[in-house]
């Protein structure tokens, strides 16, 4: 019987990343890997998984294990700044989206087929709406981080306090069971009221300095690990040199013209969900075309 665990030797011997396939693999991960929601995108990934340092991207044939230099839960600051670089996520944002455009992964489709949870036709127009708000938010970013502040923002801020409020209150038994959940809802749902009334400056003041400190930062990490040598960045010396003068430039930009390089991030976001719109639009046209070709070819479809 073998673990995941048992293959992870050579991320302490200077490898970047391992790839295990997953018939070499007998037994299901322990309790100590948790599933990570956000996580920088990586084509073909299905699931992250995290234990410690060691994060793990499931796809549907393989594990790919690295080695993250900070475990998010003990240093958070200094895993998003050296780990997760703000220009690093774009990228690689980028890439996926391109990837999983171009078809390279056709198991999601099968997947959707199989299960026939959503037709095309919802995955059609659910793209093509997001590709729509990709295109307005690139005509016009500022007027779009605008509306995301005062309406977008509040908005969530309300839904997250009534989830949390939710968590402390029994409807059974018609009584608070969490006073801590249910009074921490309400204090966020208040919040999220009083910040539909903030003025728009405080909230762009806030949003360019938070980028600034993660350029900044990741800028330093890199070139501190740079300085001391190939071995300190196995993940690619080139790259990570890469990642430190253009965080840099980013980080400068920000403090020097804050104005262009908010417009500048509002539009790279409105690419990134049109390019997210277009995804979805083609695998709800591949499906339609794959359900086309299964009742074309009914016989073919139940011998695999």
């Amino acid at each position: 019987m073998t673990r995941l665990d048992d293959f992870l030797g050579p991320l302490h011997q200077g490898i970047w990343e391992i790839t295990v396939g997953k018939d070499l693999v007998t037994e299901p991960l322990d309790s100590g890997w948790e599933r990570s929601l956000i996580n920088v995108p990586t084509p073909g990934t299905i699931a992250s998984f995290r234990k410690g340092q060691y994060h793990v991207h499931e796809t549907s044939t393989e594990w790919k294990v690295h080695l993250d230099r900070y475990d998010p839960k003990v240093h958070p600051f200094l895993h998003l700044v050296d780990d997760a670089p703000l220009l690093l996520m774009v990228a690689d944002t980028f890439v996926t989206l391109v990837a999983t455009a171009r078809g390279t992964h056709g198991n999601y489709m099968d997947a959707e087929l199989k299960e026939q949870k959503r037709t095309w036709q919802v995955l059609f127009l659910l793209g093509f709406a997001l590709a729509l708000v990709g295109i307005w938010i690139f005509a016009d970013p500022l007027t779009t981080f605008s509306w995301i502040i005062h309406v977008l923002l509040p908005a969530g801020i309300i839904v997250l306090g009534l989830f949390v409020a939710r968590k402390g209150i029994s409807f059974m038994r018609r009584a608070i069971v969490s006073p801590g959940s249910f009074f921490l809802g309400i204090s966020v749902v208040v919040l999220g009221i009083v910040t539909f009334d903030l003025p728009l400056d405080a909230f762009v003041q806030l949003l360019l300095l938070v980028l600034s400190f993660w350029a900044f930062g990741s800028a330093y990490m890199s070139f501190s690990r740079v300085a001391r040598g190939r071995k300190a960045v196995p993940e690619g010396f080139f790259r990570r040199l890469g990642t430190g003068v253009l965080s840099s430039l980013l980080a400068l930009g920000i403090l020097l013209v804050p104005d262009a390089m908010l417009e500048l991030l509002m539009d790279v976001f409105g690419i990134l969900v049109f390019m997210l719109g277009i995804v979805i639009s083609t695998s709800g046209w591949r499906l339609r075309e794959k359900m086309r070709s299964s009742r074309a070819n009914p016989a073919n479809e139940a011998g695999r």
